[in-house]
């Protein structure tokens, strides 16, 4: 926003109240009690409640409607739900880089917002083009002409692209919307991430409870065609909130990327400078020794030029070193994290493929659509969030003194454990589901409803939602809170490539066990008839891939340097 309007002096706000590096939507400085807070949140909340519901209303029922009326078979589907669901993860990666360096967050979210809606306006034309699956009696041989399969992935492209730009910038704004410096409104900042997710689940048990039975039941262009309303509604609620939203102020300073990346340049260029040479550039500026100095050595050669003496204008400071490390330190965290992520998509697209076998009954005329069964996992967050929000947190808070009661990566350790066990139960039921199989005689009848209750797969769902409310907010927090302060909308952008990156590799774990598995006229683990598939076999590889990774996450988590701002 514009930061060069003259101010009257009528016009000045009480000193003792203005937030200082914010500024309104005029450019003007904003008082505490005018502007930003929960005020300004509940709108933004608002507009992700309705995001997630667009997003979900896509991509939790996306593996049936590929292969219903697209006739993909299971392995195929699920290898395109997770490379769209991997690339709509990675693109916030180029959003927040917009954001942060050109476009701001606010005028990302209008534009990636707009792209959105048309993403989603294609998408719902896509299904009334004029092909009727239900008249073909071999899904192997009968698929959509080739023009409106292109245009349905050009259509769901659209949405990843628009939510690439809106999803890390609008949350990096609301966290904006609180002054860490403040006693008060830092508290509120650390809730501000609970009841965020907490709306974004809200968001998606609409979505699972009302537009997958639509998409199942009724019609998948409605089903597509109720989220891009919601999308226009949520867009006109976002410039309502303009008025009371606070805006960071354009910083003077290096372009971060800039300076970050010229530590690097700087420390390679100076790569023959000795210890010695730094230890008495250390000495000179009067900085003493402390952990986070001493770790990443190699980058404190950045601090001298290439002859070892100090050119001020060319060579880099304390703090920009001290921001590269940062960005450093996150890797370790990033990458143990991704066996989490691998094991987040299964919920989309195994689980309801899983669920879908099995008896959905509830009366005599109602069959639960089996992608419903995610809104377990959304249950679970809605009603465990209030109660760590305002049970568990006040209670470990009074015992260790931290604002945050546990610290986020001991929450973020918290919620993997959990999903292991989430893993260990899913593999448990699966092969009880093929004994059911088996004793009925079904196995070599895929579309008859194995006589088991849908209900036996709640516990994995409720499980994988409660390690969501550790992990996933942990994640965002911690992504958010330890980057340089230009970069928020990165740091979350970094935060949900690690869910891309797990769907890539998902997709890719599927792959590599279809070809293995499925070679000589054997039977895939993942075959088309869950019957004689192996889905538990595939549950318990992950199970122990989860404990692999979680114990190196325990390793890097306990050498982890907090940033000093911190508030853990």
């Amino acid at each position: 926003m514009a930061t060069g309007v003259t101010i009257s002096d009528a016009e000045t706000p009480f000193l003792g109240d203005v937030v200082d590096g914010s500024v309104d939507y005029k450019g003007r400085p904003v008082t505490r009690s005018k502007s930003g807070g929960w005020r300004s949140a509940s709108f933004i909340i608002g507009v992700e409640v309705a995001e997630r519901f667009a997003y979900y209303g896509i991509s939790s029922n996306l593996i049936s409607y590929l292969t219903g009326p697209l006739g993909q078979s299971v392995a195929t589907a699920a290898e395109n739900v997770n490379a769209w669901s991997g690339t709509a993860s990675l693109l916030p990666l180029l959003g927040a880089f917009i954001a942060d360096s050109y476009l701001g967050r606010y005028r990302t979210i209008i534009i990636s917002s707009l792209l959105y809606i048309l993403g989603l306006g294609f998408l719902t034309l896509s299904t009334f083009l004029p092909f009727n699956y239900s008249d073909c009696q071999d899904t192997a041989t009968c698929s959509p002409p080739k023009f409106q399969i292109i245009f349905f992935f050009f259509s769901l492209y659209l949405v990843a692209i628009g939510q690439g730009g809106h999803k890390p910038c609008v949350q990096a704004f609301g966290a904006d919307q609180f002054d860490a410096q403040d006693p008060e409104e830092s508290k509120a900042k650390s809730s501000f991430f609970n009841w965020w997710y907490f709306g974004m689940c809200g968001g998606l048990l609409l979505t699972l409870w009302i537009l997958n039975y639509i998409q199942d039941n009724l019609s998948w262009g409605l089903g597509f065609g109720i989220p891009c309303i919601v999308m226009g509604l949520a867009l006109v609620v976002f410039l309502l909130g303009s008025f009371t939203y606070r805006f960071r102020q354009n910083s003077d300073v290096k372009n971060p990327f800039l300076r970050i990346g010229n530590v690097f340049i700087n420390a390679a260029r100076n790569w023959q400078t000795t210890a010695s040479a730094i230890s008495v550039e250390q000495e000179v500026q009067g900085i003493l020794p402390h952990e986070g100095f001493e770790q990443f050595k190699f980058l404190n050669k950045a601090l001298l030029a290439p002859d070892g003496s100090k050119e001020n204008g060319e060579v880099c400071s304390i703090s920009e070193v001290e921001e590269a490390k940062a960005i450093l330190r996150l890797i370790p965290i990033w990458t143990t994290c991704l066996v989490y992520a691998i094991v987040f998509s299964q919920s989309s697209t195994l689980f309801t493929k899983q669920g879908a076998t099995l008896d959905r009954s509830l009366g005599s005329n109602f069959e639960v659509p089996a992608a419903s069964l995610q809104s377990f996992i959304s249950l679970s967050v809605v009603v465990f969030i209030p109660i760590y929000d305002r049970i568990l947190v006040p209670v470990a808070r009074a015992i260790t003194r931290k604002p945050s009661g546990i610290t986020m990566l001991q929450r973020i350790g918290t919620g993997i454990f959990l999903s292991i066990l989430s893993m260990v139960i899913a593999a448990i039921i699966e092969k009880k589901r093929l004994q059911t199989a088996i004793e009925h005689g079904l196995v070599d009848m895929p579309k008859a409803t194995v006589p088991m209750s849908i209900c036996w797969l709640i516990p994995q769902y409720l499980l994988f939602g409660i390690s969501d409310v550790f992990t996933m907010v942990g994640l965002q927090e911690f992504f958010y809170d330890q980057v340089p302060v230009e970069l928020k909308s990165i740091g979350l952008s970094l935060y949900l490539s690690i869910f891309g990156i797990g769907s890539f590799l998902s997709s890719f774990l599927i792959s590599v066990i279809e070809n293995i598995t499925g070679k000589d006229g054997r039977t895939s683990w993942f075959s088309d008839n869950l019957n004689r598939a192996h889905l538990d076999y595939f549950y318990w590889v992950l199970s122990v891939l989860s404990t692999i990774a979680f114990t190196a996450y325990l390793y890097f988590s306990r050498s982890y340097i907090y940033n000093k701002s911190s508030s853990l």
